[in-house]
């Protein structure tokens, strides 16, 4: 009888087990509620579930990279799963916060995160060519969703608006994707960010990026799907794992008039650096 091979994992610290349990094409996430001190940003992803994306994507003692960090979701997350990370924050009041929750949570982690780098860098991802970066082994990260904070029909925007300590935008700085008001050159901008930023990935390292698609204006505009389309010159894009939120409250949008649905979803993009790839290879 032939012996049952070992199982070699070269790609994480999981077990056969926890690994396959990661590969279902979808989940239900439901964060915990958000602290004081990170409910000013309008758009920040819990740490729970980059944990859950950072130790299937790279080994302990790997460097994680996010180059729109907010307010250091992933880095506290990398600080949790025992990798060191690094971010990129357009927003300097947003790099501080991060910077006293990371220094929070070495502090509660303890002896563990001693040796673990967790640097924010306050800067433009459009310009990480300068930043002399390491090599990076696993970007997980969440772009703007276009200008969809600019939208005053949602209710969530209008309790921003009423109070004075929660920012309705990101910021009003030239530089900042989430105030372009064209779609196509939002995602232009974007695409070119990403294809910067991946020069940086280790050869076949992942990339995970967290969107979902957007309704404006009577729309859909399918910015997950466009941007995979765009990216896919450049990367190869492996899957997607789509983030169900099912304690979100519904509303009646066209209720006895039109269709218009809630969208309770994002799609959680997997793609893989191969520059030995022809279709992979980085266009001029």
């Amino acid at each position: 009888m032939p012996t049952k091979r070992p199982f070699r994992n070269q790609l994480n610290d999981l077990n056969p087990k926890q690994w396959i349990k990661f590969q279902k094409s979808w989940f239900i996430h439901n964060p915990p509620p958000r602290k004081k001190d990170v409910k000013r940003h309008p758009a920040k992803f819990p740490e729970t579930l980059a944990q859950s994306f950072i130790e299937f994507f790279s080994k302990s003692g790997a460097t994680i990279l996010d180059p729109m960090a907010g307010t250091g979701s992933t880095l506290i997350a990398s600080l949790r799963s025992g990798r060191h990370s690094i971010g990129i924050e357009l927003n300097p009041q947003y790099a501080d916060i991060a910077r006293e929750l990371i220094d929070q949570e070495r502090e509660k982690i303890g002896a563990a995160a001693a040796d673990l780098h967790a640097k924010i860098i306050t800067a433009d991802a459009a310009e990480v060519d300068r930043l002399e970066l390491p090599p990076i082994d696993y970007i997980l990260t969440s772009p703007p969703y276009w200008n969809m904070l600019h939208a005053r029909g949602a209710e969530t925007q209008q309790k921003r608006r009423d109070s004075p300590t929660l920012d309705v935008v990101y910021s009003d700085h030239p530089a900042d994707l989430g105030n372009i008001d064209d779609y196509d050159d939002f995602l232009d901008q974007l695409t070119r960010i990403y294809k910067g930023v991946v020069t940086n990935l280790k050869p076949r390292a992942y990339i995970t990026i967290i969107v979902k698609n957007l309704k404006k204006g009577g729309r859909i505009y399918p910015l997950a799907w466009d941007l995979a389309q765009r990216l896919s010159s450049f990367l190869s894009l492996k899957d997607e794992r789509v983030w169900l939120q099912d304690n979100v409250p519904l509303a009646p949008y066209g209720m006895g008039n039109a269709w218009v649905s809630n969208i309770h979803h994002h799609y959680c993009l997997q793609f893989r650096y191969e520059p030995a790839s022809p279709s992979s290879s980085l266009p001029d």
